[in-house]
């Protein structure tokens, strides 16, 4: 569904990704593993076109997507669920909901959404006329992931959906993830510093460092996650130390 062929991106001088080649299946969970300042969230920007590369392409469904402007790669049917929620704090939860559907205007199948987002969550729908900023982390994660859902995505994004919430909350988001891709077939790219969740929960599997894929997933693919997992984490205790 999605596809990196040698993409290069820079912040001014400063290059961020470099030939970066992967794959996102159709219907499956690729996660893209790394540590801050990896390239994470700009793989994530490249695909959405608020970065344009340098160099190489961005496939989606086979047609180039890399030179389009923003409003229009969403229109394809890809949908983002960015770092850090980014919420309209003083909005409602359906009001924020209901900015995810901009893109759909017939007004039934918008509702229908909206029930399909308050069933995902039901918390939600108890918290839909309360401003948003008065919610608390795991709930504002929710309102994040169901806002980006109420587009019928094909391609869904998540950027450290388990950034900051606690393992309680962690679950249910990973919980949540594997339902809307089991259930709905909607594929997922998980941008995750969570290495055994992410793994636990994915297809296919990268490793990004320093703007570079080092390590995905080949051959038994149990065995190769496994490893992923080991060198990744092993990569991150050498960085902080």
């Amino acid at each position: 569904m999605l596809q990196f062929n040698n993409v290069t991106t820079h912040y001014g001088a400063i290059r961020v990704l470099r030939d970066v080649n992967l794959q996102v299946r159709a219907g499956e969970i690729t996660c893209l593993l790394g540590s801050n300042g990896a390239g994470k969230t700009t793989t994530i920007k490249t695909i959405v076109g608020l970065v344009k590369p340098t160099s190489g392409e961005v496939l989606y469904q086979g047609k180039r997507i890399d030179s389009l402007r923003t409003p229009d790669i969403v229109r394809l049917g890809i949908a983002s669920v960015p770092e850090g929620r980014r919420l309209f704090s003083k909005l409602t939860v359906e009001e924020n909901l209901l900015i995810g559907a901009c893109t759909i205007k017939d007004q039934k199948q918008i509702q229908e959404n909206l029930k399909k987002s308050y069933k995902l969550f039901p918390r939600l729908e108890e918290r839909k006329k309360q401003i948003s900023g008065t919610l608390s982390g795991g709930e504002q994660q929710m309102v994040a992931m169901c806002r980006a859902l109420m587009s019928n995505p094909k391609l869904l994004l998540m950027d450290e959906p388990s950034l900051g919430l606690a393992p309680i909350l962690i679950k249910e988001i990973f919980d949540t993830i594997v339902r809307v891709n089991r259930e709905d077939g909607t594929t997922i790219l998980l941008i995750e510093q969570n290495a055994h969740k992410a793994i636990a929960i994915a297809d296919y599997a990268y490793v990004l460092q320093k703007g570079e894929i080092i390590l995905e997933s080949s051959g038994d693919d149990a065995i190769s996650k496994e490893k992923i997992q080991q060198a990744y984490l092993h990569k991150s205790v050498d960085a902080a130390g």
